[in-house]
C-alpha cells in the first residue's frame, strides 16, 4: 500500500486534534499535486492570490466529473439552485449584492451592531443556567445555542423549530467533508437536504410575504431597490446557506476561542482586566484557530502558473487556509497565540469576492461570548486536553468541550431575556 500523502494525513480524523505539524510539512511544497489530480495549496501568498484570481471558479458545475450539471435529489421536493457562494460573477455579484442589502452596510448599517446588547443578554442567560453546577459542555450549553438563537432572529425562523434544522445542518456539514464519498455523492446528499430545508423555509417565506417583519427573509422578499427582489428559488438557497453557515462556523469560533484561552491562562486573565482586548483577540483567534481550515472544490478555468508550478485548466483545487494562517513567510512566530499581533490580515474568513458573508455577525458574537465566559466562569479548567473533535477536516472544531469551574459569578445588572 502506498504511503499516505501529507494532505491525506491531514484528512485523517486521527490528526484532527493537531493538524498544524502536517500543515508545516505541506508548506514545504506550496502547490502539491495529489494522486487524483487535485492541487493542494498551503502557503499564504499563493492562497491569497488564488482567492483573488478570476481564473479560479467556485461554481461546481465547472467540475469535469459533473458534466456541467449539479446532482439533484433522488426523491422528495425539487432541489434548489446553487447559493451565491457556489457561483461565479456576474451571478455571484448580483445575488450577494441583493443579500447584503437587508443584512448590513451600506443599506442596513446598524443591523449587526444593534444586536450586541441583545446578544449579551442571551449569552448572560445561557451562563445563568450553569449556576449551581460545576461542569459545562461549552459546545452544547453555550457555543451552539448562542449563534442559533441569533441566526433564527435575523432570518425570522422560529427558534422552537431548531431541533428540526439541526438535523439538516448536521447532514449539510457532513456533505462538505471530502472523506465521505465522491464529489457527486456528497453533492447529491447535500441537494437532498437542501431540498427538504428549502421546502420548510418556503412555508416561512409565504408567511413573511403576507406579514413582513424586521427580519432578513422579509427584507429579501420585499426589497424593491437595486435590481429588484430575488427569485423565490434564489431566496430559499440564500436562506439555507445563511441558516446553516450562519451558526456552524461561529460554534467553532467560540469553542476554539474558549479552548485557546484555557490553554493560555495569562491571556484569559488579561481579557478580564482589559475588556478592549477582545477585538484584536478575536482576530488572532481567526488566524491561530480558524473555524474553517480548508476550502475544497475550487476549479481552475485556465492554466495558472504559481509558485513554480503550472496548474492545468479544469483541475480541482484545494486551498488550506489554516496552513496559510501559520505561514512563517507571512506571520512572524506564527505558532504563538498573540492577541497583540499587528498586521494580522488572516485568512480566517477567506478573501476576495467570496470572503465570508457573515463575518460581521461572527465577529460580534465571538466578541460578546468570550468575555462573558471568561468573566463569569470562576477558575475554569479543561476536563480533557485535547477534547474530542468532530471528524470533519473542513469545519474543524471540538465535538464537545468539557470545562469545570468553581462557581458562576453574578451577571452585570440587566434585564433578563428568556432562552428556551
Amino acid at each position: 500500500m502506498a504511503q499516505a500523502s501529507i494532505y491525506e494525513q491531514v484528512l485523517d480524523p486521527a490528526n484532527r486534534a493537531n493538524p498544524y505539524p502536517l500543515y508545516a510539512e505541506l508548506r514545504k511544497t506550496p502547490v502539491a499535486r495529489q494522486a487524483d489530480g487535485t492541487y493542494v495549496v498551503s502557503t499564504y501568498h499563493e492562497i491569497a492570490a488564488l482567492l483573488h484570481d478570476p481564473r479560479v471558479s467556485s461554481d461546481l458545475r465547472n467540475r469535469p466529473e459533473l458534466g456541467g450539471a449539479m446532482p439533484t435529489p433522488e426523491d422528495g421536493p425539487p432541489g434548489l439552485p446553487p447559493s451565491f457562494i457556489n457561483r461565479d460573477p456576474p451571478g455571484h455579484d448580483q445575488l450577494r449584492g441583493l443579500a447584503v442589502r437587508p443584512f448590513g452596510p451600506p443599506h442596513t448599517p446598524g443591523r449587526i451592531e444593534g444586536l450586541r446588547p441583545w446578544l449579551t443578554e442571551i449569552a448572560a442567560g445561557l451562563i445563568d443556567k450553569l449556576a449551581g453546577k460545576n461542569r459545562v459542555d461549552i459546545v452544547e450549553d453555550f457555543a451552539y445555542p448562542l449563534p442559533v438563537t441569533a441566526i433564527c432572529k435575523i432570518l425570522g425562523v422560529p427558534l422552537e423549530d431548531q431541533p428540526r434544522f439541526r438535523r439538516w445542518a448536521d447532514a449539510t456539514i457532513d456533505a462538505v467533508d471530502p472523506t465521505t464519498g465522491t464529489l457527486e455523492e456528497r453533492l447529491r446528499r447535500r441537494a437532498q437536504v437542501n431540498a427538504e430545508l428549502g421546502q420548510y423555509l418556503n412555508g416561512l417565506a409565504d408567511a413573511h410575504a403576507s406579514q413582513p417583519g424586521d427580519d432578513l427573509m422579509s427584507g429579501l422578499l420585499t426589497d424593491t431597490g437595486g435590481p429588484g427582489p430575488m427569485s423565490r428559488e434564489d431566496l430559499l438557497a440564500t436562506a439555507v446557506l445563511l441558516l446553516v453557515a450562519g451558526h456552524e462556523t461561529t460554534v467553532n469560533l467560540i469553542t476554539n476561542g474558549m479552548l485557546t484561552l484555557l490553554r493560555h491562562p495569562d491571556v484569559l486573565g488579561r481579557l478580564n482586566r482589559e475588556p478592549g482586548l477582545i477585538v484584536t483577540l478575536v482576530e488572532e483567534l481567526l488566524r491561530y484557530e480558524p473555524p474553517v481550515h480548508i476550502l475544497p472544490n475550487r476549479t481552475t478555468l485556465a492554466d495558472i502558473h504559481i509558485a513554480g508550478t503550472t496548474i492545468p485548466a479544469t483541475s480541482p483545487l484545494v486551498l488550506v487556509l489554516a496552513a496559510g494562517n501559520r505561514d512563517p513567510g507571512r506571520f512572524p512566530d506564527p505558532d504563538r497565540f498573540d492577541p497583540d499581533r499587528a498586521d494580522n490580515q488572516h485568512l480566517g474568513f477567506g478573501s476576495g469576492i467570496h470572503i465570508c458573508f457573515g463575518a460581521p455577525l461572527a465577529r460580534t458574537e465571538a466578541q460578546v461570548a468570550l468575555p462573558e465566559l471568561a468573566r463569569r466562569l470562576v477558575k475554569p479548567r479543561l476536563v480533557a486536553d485535547p477534547p474530542p473533535y468532530r471528524p470533519n477536516p473542513v469545519l474543524r472544531g471540538p465535538r464537545h468541550l468539557q470545562v469545570e469551574y468553581d462557581t458562576v459569578a453574578p451577571a452585570s445588572p440587566r434585564q433578563r431575556l428568556t432562552v428556551s
